[in-house]
């Protein structure tokens, strides 16, 4: 009797000997840092693999150390159900654990894209085929046409229909196309693209906001062309009624507005925009030319946020007619003026602080 207890006694010691070798083993194999190939290359998981289908696959690129202590692994430990199919991109090294979890989590593969404040619609045609017009291609992406050329684009943009009902005398989609960062599918039409931006804009676009134009004797059009002007002249969020208290200071007394970025949006219309605002720029007769022409220009020159709309319906009531950068802090503020004698010694102040910085 006494033999027999101490041969099970052994046999279970052994088995707790085997388990705990076994568990040890497998948790320093999923645990370590593994070197692969791949890392640059991305690894597309059909719909329908089997967690073993994934892991054997992993294995033969070499992603995985050991398909078999990864699928004991995920028999013991893990969610063998709650692998997932997409497109990945492996880092390396990278444990076991860690690609687990990425497949766990899922990743199909999608193209981010930041619009900032302040873009015009060449920017973002420009920035759009620079993301989408050099996009390689994977194993099992699906054909699709070339993504179309800036010129292209700029067509999309001149269709008005997205925006009739709130600016039905815009020229185009300028100013209606949301500044924010945006996440498409890689195969994303850039027709839809576009009209996911307009979109982004009319969640902000109040019903409201277009009876306040109007109590203002404006357009939505118009109230638009506004926040674009605030938009490019300043970042700082609390100066931007201020700024519009000058625009509209300057309209209602009948004088140039002389915001340089209309010119700039000028130049880029025409194709000749060199990164330089050129005297000619400053020139040309245009109502974009703000530095000769009273009034408006014709329609938006950027992509505008929320607060620069707001700023554009309810300016600061001041009698400010000028303002300059300041340079004491140098933040991107400003100066403001009632008084061209005082606006004249900032701006002396501002061209004396610029030619140090050149």
């Amino acid at each position: 009797m006494k033999r027999t207890l101490a041969a099970v006694f052994v046999l279970l010691l052994a088995v707790v000997v085997v388990a705990a070798g076994t568990t040890y083993w497998i948790f320093r194999s999923v645990n370590a840092p593994h070197e692969h190939t791949h890392s640059a290359e991305f690894i597309r998981i059909e719909k329908g693999s089997t967690p073993r289908q994934i892991v054997d696959r992993l294995a033969s690129e070499g992603v995985i150390s050991s398909s078999t202590a990864a699928n004991l692994y995920l028999r013991m430990f893990g969610d063998s159900q709650g692998l997932q199919a997409g497109v990945y991109q492996f880092k390396s090294p990278i444990s076991t654990v860690e690609v687990l979890k990425q497949l766990e989590k899922g990743q199909d593969l999608t193209v981010k894209i930041t619009i900032p404040e302040g873009f015009t619609r060449f920017d973002i045609a420009k920035r759009l085929v620079e993301k989408f017009g050099t996009l390689e291609m994977l194993d099992g992406d699906a054909p699709r046409e070339p993504f179309p050329s800036e010129a292209d684009l700029l067509k999309l943009m001149s269709d008005t229909s997205l925006i009739k009902d709130i600016s039905p005398n815009a020229e185009s989609l300028e100013g209606y196309m949301y500044p924010t960062t945006y996440t498409f599918p890689r195969d994303a039409k850039a027709a839809d693209i576009i009209r996911t931006m307009v979109e982004q804009f009319r969640k902000f676009w109040k019903p409201e906001w277009t009876a306040a134009a109007a109590a203002k004797g404006r357009t939505p059009n118009e109230i638009v062309t506004i926040a674009s002007l605030i938009e490019t002249e300043t970042s700082i969020e609390s100066e931007r009624p201020i700024v519009a208290s000058v625009i509209y200071n300057r309209l209602g007394r009948g004088i140039p507005l002389g915001i340089d970025q209309a010119n700039v949006y000028l130049a880029k219309m025409q194709g000749r925009w060199d990164g330089v605002i050129n005297k000619s720029d400053l020139e040309v007769d245009s109502p974009y030319n703000t530095r000769i022409h009273v009034g408006l220009p014709p329609g938006p020159i950027s992509s505008v946020t929320e607060s620069s709309i707001r700023a554009a319906l309810e300016p600061a009531q001041t009698d400010f007619l000028y303002y300059v950068r300041n340079v004491d802090t140098n933040d991107g503020s400003h100066w403001f003026y009632a008084s061209a004698a005082e606006f004249e010694k900032g701006k002396a102040k501002y061209q004396k602080w610029l030619a140090t910085q050149r």
